[in-house]
């Protein structure tokens, strides 16, 4: 590639970067801003002095800190529950040999092509029959199994060596010492991709949460920030301090985790 087309490559890709980038500038500058100075036109990233109460008002105005626990009990026990099932379902369709794999495999990956929409009722109504509705229980079960979770580790476990599975085999091993001692140590990237992106979905689900938590104790982050929005129709500062925050641990997540994310994502050939 000649220089002009490394500039014009790094000028998309800066170009790319910014557009991803501002509107969370944006959501920040605003946050910052006075309650009537987010109105006027054209926007300013900050015009005075910068309105830093906002973030404890806006955060004090509902249980935010209730929410945010419940958010995380529930994205960890989800990414728990998720590389649990992933990992083992993953392992015997990439390993183990049994009639119908491929098949079963491919039924699958066909639940992909159904609308959460379509699945919402059911769920419910077997939530419901077991009585657990607004609990933990709840909005945990229905997340433990991730057909996508199983497909990327099935593609990671694809990429280990077999040698080493056999050179563990020699010395004894059953299929359960290779998956645990051999399998799992050298899918660190696979697990930690999984467990972001897991914990990023759960951490911004709202339409589960919304339908199946009733009470206020139950709520969760995102439809806070929906009943901030009715509570606070027209305060935009209110609701991007609010939202600036709630962005925060997935953010940190991302920073503790990226040297693994960015391999697994890699070595998976997940675009």
């Amino acid at each position: 590639m000649t220089k002009a087309g490394e500039r014009f490559a790094l000028g998309l890709v800066l170009l790319a970067a910014l557009a991803t980038v501002l509107p969370f500038l944006y959501m920040l500058a605003t946050a910052l801003t006075g309650q009537w100075e987010a109105f006027r036109y054209p926007p300013a990233l900050i015009r005075g002095r910068a309105h830093f109460e906002n973030f404890p008002a806006a955060l004090t105005a509902l249980p935010f800190d209730r929410f945010f626990l419940n958010s995380a009990i529930v994205a960890t026990c989800v990414v728990v529950g998720q590389l649990f099932t992933s990992a083992m379902a993953a392992y015997a369709f990439a390993r183990l040999r049994f009639p119908g794999r491929d098949r079963l495999f491919l039924g699958f990956l066909s639940v992909l092509l159904v609308p959460a929409l379509v699945l919402l009722v059911p769920r419910f109504l077997i939530v419901n029959a077991l009585g657990w509705v607004d609990t933990y229980a709840g909005l945990i079960s229905t997340e433990l199994v991730s057909v996508w979770g199983i497909f990327l580790l099935r593609q990671f476990f694809r990429t280990i060596p077999r040698e080493l599975e056999d050179a563990a085999r020699l010395d004894g091993a059953g299929e359960w010492t290779i998956f645990r001692r051999v399998v799992l140590p050298l899918s660190k990237p696979a697990l930690a991709t999984l467990a972001v992106l897991s914990f990023v979905d759960q951490w911004k689900s709202f339409l589960w949460p919304l339908v199946i938590a009733r009470s206020t104790e139950m709520q969760v982050v995102e439809v806070g920030l929906a009943n901030l929005h009715g509570l606070y129709y027209a305060n935009w500062p209110y609701q991007m301090a609010a939202a600036v925050t709630a962005t925060v641990p997935l953010l940190l997540l991302y920073l503790v985790a990226q040297r693994y994310f960015i391999r697994g994502i890699q070595m998976t050939g997940v675009t």
